[in-house]
């Protein structure tokens, strides 16, 4: 199955964030696009549905004050785990970003005293999925995006 690429305006409008924030985060190799890089004058970059959960995810940190540093770190850790990102969520204090793996983590981080948020990856999974224009075969192409992304 040829997954479906997203193209840079689409992804700014389903993301919500600038064309100059995409551009960055492509050229700082914080989000390449999975599908296709650009590759000289006259190409474009195609982004995964994956990636666009990924940059949504970036998007909600930095909009709740996280440092792009910060952000770059948390974004590392996603990469690197080798389990699906269904059923992950981050939290933060505004000063790291944590994954919030089991019950306890919570309750450390709440006990700290500080402000905390957190993202849960399945919301923002769905908030995009929401947000993507659908194709034909709607049903089959959402569920065929969360079975090769390791969800249910």
């Amino acid at each position: 199955m040829v997954e479906q690429g997203f193209a840079a305006p689409e992804v700014c409008k389903i993301v919500q964030i600038t064309y100059r924030q995409l551009d960055y985060w492509a050229r700082t190799e914080l989000v390449t696009p999975s599908i296709r890089d650009a590759s000289g004058s006259g190409t474009q970059r195609l982004y995964s549905f994956q990636d666009l959960v990924t940059l949504k995810v970036i998007k909600n940190l930095l909009d709740t004050g996280v440092s792009l540093q910060r952000v770059r770190n948390a974004v590392e850790h996603l990469r690197d785990m080798d389990r699906p990102l269904t059923g992950v969520t981050l939290m933060s204090d505004g000063r790291g970003v944590y994954e919030a793996h089991s019950p306890e983590a919570v309750i450390d981080l709440l006990q700290s005293g500080q402000g905390v948020f957190a993202i849960a990856i399945d919301r923002v999974w769905s908030d995009v999925e929401k947000a993507v224009p659908k194709p034909k075969g709607t049903a089959k192409a959402a569920t065929g995006r969360r079975r090769a992304a390791g969800g249910a």
